[in-house]
């Protein structure tokens, strides 16, 4: 390769660096080795099952693990009688719906039916399976019923129909990755999360649909929808999850998230959304988008319920390099006392903060806890976004190297294929530094969890989506009112920033979900729920459903 010092020069903008013509002299004669070397590295093609050597841990030194696992306690409550509606069954929480499986008052295969139904006739309105398995739902759920009547009991999942994010592989079934050049593979083998799931007695609905390869919500050139609204998006990329579970299309959902995309797609269609500690749940068999980040959680209507599922995907995985096997204890009956909460002030100073977010701290206030003002270090936390583009870019490299990423159909400024070609151009250097800067918000989180248990706030809190993700701490997002609000765009990574969606029509407003969040300790996902659930109980909006059947797509 022939280089000449001005194209040196001319690629010092692109990296935001600046050398002497001395010092691009210098350059000219072992350039030209280090390119061959990164071309003969991209000739060999990786499987994205494969995982990098380096491994992120998300425990820093002092750590100290949970106790060992034991039983765990969930809430006695009495859903009263089954019924005498299918809606109202098909939007009944888990716990209710396990309680009547249970009893004997409702049967696997009836439930099944019921969601179905809703998914023959609302998914279209909604975009939101990309694969139904009917017949194998109604043997799976003919099976939990036939272990019923032998005396078997799997648990509160027994029976309970599920949707998967199509990025989970189930044997013989279609697994896209809400990508076109994937849109004909079939799954050879189950996902870990499958297997955990069908052991507990869960049947498997189909495949939600997801944004394509794990980002927004478009997909093989569908839009999944709000249930709220049908003319903006459900956010994403469990899009699909979200939605269908805010519709009452299934009884819970698996979610993803690798920065927001459980929590995000919660906020906008109003479930009830559980991101655990990064390794807690195992990822094998999901597609990797980024392996320092990705994280496996349940999308659900109740915060017990998001409990409940963990319980069944909890645990260590040798298959998951990420993975981090720790118990998970929790005891619904336990109480509050002795919890600390805390909130960071500044984040309702912003102009964003609206009456949903204030009622809802007061909410917390009413609870009785003992509310503590934190604060962060002020640190470039949304830089980190850097190192979701490297990973991401890397995973699905030969898209940008074969132009197959021109298949895809979101191609704008902030679309996947964007972001990976000018992850070209970041500076390996510059990894490593946002690498040391991951660790000092690691830090600055843990020291932060040393004062209080639980942080509570908005869903876009001053650093906190950006800075949790990357610490792999764990959070939950519940409803928490309504307002009313325009039609709103989808997420954005345009620019090196994560855009939450902003308004694109100023005339018409709807009705729609918002919530709150709640930020723990590593692995402390119990102390989240039982603060969660006494909020639902207080805040008691999370009972309403959307107008999904009065409501056409250009009403």
């Amino acid at each position: 390769m022939d280089f000449k010092t001005e194209t040196i020069a001319a690629a010092e903008q692109v990296l935001g660096v600046s050398y002497t013509d001395q010092e691009r002299a210098m350059m000219l004669g072992n350039l030209a080795p280090q390119i061959e070397n990164a071309l003969r590295r991209r000739a060999m093609v990786f499987p994205n099952s494969l995982a990098p050597a380096t491994r992120f841990d998300p425990r820093l030194p002092g750590f100290r693990a949970p106790g060992p696992q034991g039983p765990v306690r969930w809430s006695a409550e009495d859903p009263g009688a089954l019924p005498d509606n299918d809606q109202s069954i098909a939007f009944a929480p888990v716990t209710h719906l396990a309680h009547w499986i249970r009893i004997g008052a409702l049967t696997s295969r009836r439930l099944t039916g019921i969601y179905l139904s809703r998914i023959e006739a609302l998914a279209p309105k909604l975009e939101c399976f990309v694969t139904v398995t009917a017949d194998r739902a109604r043997t799976q759920a003919d099976a939990m019923d036939a272990l019923l009547r032998a005396g078997t009991y799997l648990g509160p999942l027994h029976g309970i129909p599920y949707a998967l994010k199509d990025i989970f592989d189930v044997d013989g079934v279609r697994t896209t990755w809400g990508a076109e050049p994937w849109s004909d593979r079939i799954a050879e083998g189950d996902a870990a999360v499958a297997e955990r799931l069908r052991a507990a007695g869960a049947v498997l609905l189909g495949k939600s649909s997801v944004g394509a390869l794990a980002y927004g919500d478009i997909w093989l050139g569908g839009k999944t929808r709000n249930p709220w609204n049908l003319e903006e998006g459900s956010s994403g990329s469990s899009a699909g999850s979200a939605s269908a579970t805010a519709g009452g299309l299934c009884g819970f959902a698996i979610g993803t998230e690798t920065l927001g995309s459980i929590t995000l797609p919660s906020e906008r269609c109003g479930t009830t959304g559980l991101r655990p500690t990064y390794g807690r749940v195992s990822r094998a068999g999901c597609m990797a988008l980024c392996w320092s980040l990705d994280k496996v959680g349940p999308i659900c209507r109740s915060v017990e319920d998001t409990g409940l599922v963990l319980a069944a995907i909890n645990g260590g995985d040798a298959r998951d390099p990420g993975s981090i096997d720790m118990p998970f204890n929790h005891d619904a009956l336990a109480g509050l006392d002795g919890l600390r909460l805390g909130w960071l002030p500044a984040a309702y100073e912003d102009d964003a903060v609206t009456e949903v977010d204030r009622v809802a701290l007061q909410a917390a206030r009413d609870l009785g806890l003992k509310m503590t003002a934190v604060a962060l270090p002020d640190l470039p936390y949304e830089t980190l976004i850097a190192t979701l583009y490297a990973e991401a870019a890397a995973s699905f490299e030969q898209l940008t190297l074969t132009d197959a990423d021109d298949t895809l159909s979101r191609q704008d400024d902030g679309a996947w294929p964007n972001a990976f070609r000018k992850a070209r151009f970041l500076s390996a250097v510059d990894h490593v530094q946002l690498d040391r800067l991951r660790r000092r918000v690691m830090e600055a989180l843990g020291t932060m969890f040393t004062e209080i248990d639980v942080l509570i706030g908005p869903f876009s809190t001053g650093p906190m989506l950006v800075a949790s993700n990357f610490t792999g701490h764990p959070c939950l997002h519940l409803r928490a009112g309504f307002h009313k609000v325009p039609t709103r765009s989808e997420l954005s990574l345009a620019e090196g920033r994560l855009d939450l969606g902003e308004a694109i029509d100023s005339e018409t407003v709807f009705e729609v979900p918002q919530g709150v969040s709640l930020w723990g300790g590593l692995f402390e996902e119990s102390r989240l729920l039982r603060v969660g659930k006494a909020l639902e109980n207080v805040m008691d909006v999370s009972s309403k459903r959307p107008p999904l059947e009065g409501q056409g797509r250009n009403s």
